[in-house]
């Protein structure tokens, strides 16, 4: 069953001339990920390279392709977590930085804090020797026409993200056994400046514990936040639930108590996985045992070799 990586493009409605973009996308990472287990990487590793992989895509709401704040500029939010441990970190609010994901294991790995944001989170980056990169670099000809369009009166910017595939996330288990999860956005489309969402919030946008399993979360960030989306999955699944059946227990509560939509990836420590989604969409992939997993919509679940092309 070892290893395992699974990763999420974001929870959401996909218009169909971006769909097939967002599945080509959540399958390389996932192929990007799992060869870094392969060659007998840590699960940190693998959800950091995959996660990467889809900050420099465009086509998805993280890096180079985050949506926009009410002022027209990008601010992003990341988490990692390492299961073995415990260990965490995460930026908050930070501009200017290509793969934030990258910063937040930076925070892990080099400081004693947890989460760092705004400009001590670029202060911290520069010190690290992180190249800063120009704003223009991180907005996309699409970020900025929805940005527009949702500054008109009577837009609705929540109903609105969801044309735009949100949050990316990763979660992994290694050929020891340890489990990692990341996550990483560009935020909610046209929110206020310093708005910070359920990313980089531990137990929201994603855990991992080696004694039960990793969540990554994507959505609603509100939402999640407010039910604390990604433990409250692995809560499930100390009462015994399978990866599958916690995840759609959390969902569910999250849709029921608060009306939120979204979506995640699980595993367990014996490599058992699901991606799970009560939006109308959510491009995922997973690799195990030399098979590519990937689906967009419901009850979608497509299989092949990793290494035919997709």
């Amino acid at each position: 069953m070892l290893p395992v990586v699974v990763v999420h493009g974001g929870a959401g409605h996909i218009p169909k001339e971006r769909s097939e973009k967002s599945t080509t996308g959540v399958c390389s990472a996932v192929r990007a990920g799992y060869a870094v287990l392969q060659g007998g990487g840590s699960s940190m590793d693998a959800v950091v390279e995959a996660v990467t992989q889809l900050e420099n895509n465009p086509s998805f709401n993280a890096g180079c392709g985050s949506v926009l704040n009410i002022k027209g500029e990008v601010e992003m939010d990341a988490m990692v977590m390492d299961g073995k441990t415990l260990a965490s970190g995460a930026v908050s609010i930070v501009r200017n930085i290509a793969n934030p994901i990258q910063l937040a294991r930076l925070v892990m790995d080099k400081t004693s804090h947890v989460c760092l944001a705004g400009e001590g989170a670029n202060q911290f980056a520069r010190s690290m020797g992180v190249p800063e990169v120009p704003l223009e670099s991180l907005i996309t000809d699409y970020s900025r026409m929805r940005w527009k369009k949702n500054l008109e009166p009577g837009a609705n910017p929540v109903e609105c993200q969801m044309g735009k595939m949100g949050t990316v996330g990763a979660v992994a288990v290694d050929i020891e056994g340890n489990v990692a999860s990341a996550t990483s956005t560009g935020g909610i489309l046209n929110k206020m400046e310093g708005r910070v969402g359920d990313t980089p919030v531990i137990g929201s946008g994603g855990y991992a514990d080696n004694e039960i399993g990793a969540v990554s979360t994507t959505g609603h960030g509100e939402a999640i936040m407010k039910t604390t989306l990604a433990r409250l999955i692995l809560f499930h699944m100390e009462q015994g639930q399978s990866v599958e059946a916690a995840s759609d227990l959390g969902l569910a509560y999250m849709k029921s108590r608060v009306d939120g939509l979204g979506g995640v990836v699980t595993v367990d420590p014996q490599g058992h996985w699901a991606a799970r989604f009560s939006s109308l969409q959510m491009s995922w992939a997973a690799a195990q045992k030399n098979t590519l997993h990937y689906g967009l919509y419901t009850g979608e679940h497509f299989t092949q070799s990793i290494d035919e092309p997709r």
